[in-house]
């Protein structure tokens, strides 16, 4: 299947990661629908000669609706990649449910409906390629993040499942695990704070979004049709 005719669905494509994915991905051809939470998120998902849809994860109707739109104007969609996420840190003991509920609804309900909706059409066309894009976290751990691990690893092993589901069809299911990436998730860490962090990192430094986005370039390609249910961590070597 040629790039032209690869229409890519990526969540959280208007910032970040997923925006770094989407741009670099459209100039090598691919079709580019991106979801953002926010009207001006899909104007510039639209400015840049993507489709944009808007939609939240954590909300029934949006999902109602995008189902509706991927039904009607997009069944033929090749690639799907699960990047929209959230963080509502905190320690267990103060974490809310709404904290709780809101980072499992957004990373793990929210991926499953997506991949369920787009599954069909891939199955009927026996090519497809479904990636997720997780976090070190899940490996780690990490203080003040248990909702975030949590969703984060069950959506790794989610992906080992369904790759056995889909495998004989044509279709492989894979993660893509960042460390510390620049990012507006991370710009929030002090200087002081980052320094710490550094130093744990044996390449020195946190990642940038383009690294991770050459990644999921070879993860799309016929170049990556024998990898499936794996995890594939970028972090500068944080987690080994």
């Amino acid at each position: 299947m040629s790039n032209i005719e690869k229409k890519i669905l990526i969540s959280g494509a208007s910032r970040g990661i997923g925006k770094s994915i989407a741009e670099n991905l459209h100039t090598k051809g691919y079709k580019i629908i991106g979801t953002a939470t926010s009207n001006e998120g899909v104007k510039h998902l639209n400015k840049k000669g993507f489709v944009g849809i808007k939609l939240n994860l954590n909300d029934i109707d949006s999902l109602n609706n995008i189902s509706e739109i991927v039904k009607e104007e997009h069944k033929d969609i090749s690639v799907l990649i699960n990047n929209a996420g959230i963080t509502r840190d905190n320690i267990v003991l103060r974490m809310s449910s709404d904290e709780w509920d809101d980072v499992i609804n957004i990373h793990l309900n929210g991926m499953f409906k997506l991949s369920k909706m787009v599954l069909r059409g891939m199955i009927k066309a026996r090519w497809g390629r479904i990636i997720n894009i997780t976090s070190a976290s899940a490996s780690l751990g990490n203080r003040g993040q248990s909702n975030y691990a949590a969703a984060k690893a069950g959506v790794e092993a989610f992906s080992k499942s369904l790759s056995k589901e889909v495998g004989p069809r044509g279709i492989t299911v894979n993660c893509v695990a960042p460390g510390f990436i620049e990012t507006d998730m991370t710009s929030y860490i002090n200087e002081k704070d980052k320094e710490k962090l550094i130093k744990q990192i044996p390449l020195g430094r946190f990642g940038k979004p383009d690294e991770i986005s050459k990644i999921i370039e070879f993860l799309v390609s016929d170049k990556s049709a024998y990898i499936t249910g794996q995890t594939i961590h970028v972090n500068g070597g944080l987690y080994m």
